[in-house]
């Protein structure tokens, strides 16, 4: 299950760059709700079964990919690598840090995470601020993170009640 999570965390990122790149900034609230917010709560959930070394390496290789497999995409391909590993750096820290219930921990990372990824993506992706994006992606991003939260925490609880 683990290589299965690490697939999906990786091209969850890759497919919300693609139709970021294919349909424009008006896309970006829907990935911000499907994917990004996957790929928030995913990233705590590896967190909690990989090593810091290994998560690290998960979010540099994954930075890297975002970029290497749409470079014609340019500064999109580009603000999503380093908005990305921004993002994900802010997350794993604040989840590493925070106390209490998984649950909790996880939307407390994902608000920090998808903080900076909805201010940092579309202000280097198309060279301007646009608050009403950035607050569109900032909310879907937390509502879609706390959904997949919850859908991974059900997972959770399902795997321990069978082992």
């Amino acid at each position: 299950m683990l290589y299965i999570a690490m697939t999906v965390y990786a091209t969850a990122i890759t497919a919300a760059n693609l139709s970021i790149a294919a349909f424009g900034p008006w896309v970006s609230p829907i990935n911000a709700f499907l994917f990004i917010g996957l790929d928030l709560a995913l990233r705590d959930w590896l967190h909690s079964r990989l090593k810091i070394w290994q998560m690290g390496a998960l979010i540099s290789v994954t930075g890297f990919l975002i970029y290497a497999l749409n470079p014609t995409a340019g500064a999109i391909a580009l603000a999503s690598a380093v908005a990305f590993t921004a993002a994900a750096i802010v997350d794993w820290g604040v989840f590493a840090r925070m106390r209490g219930a998984w649950l909790t921990r996880v939307n407390g990372s994902n608000a920090a995470g998808a903080l900076v990824d909805s201010i940092v993506f579309p202000t280097l992706a198309f060279g301007v601020l646009m608050p009403h994006i950035i607050a569109l992606q900032f909310v879907a991003k937390v509502f879609g993170g706390a959904a997949w939260a919850y859908a991974l925490t059900m997972y959770r609880k399902r795997e321990e009640t069978s082992q």
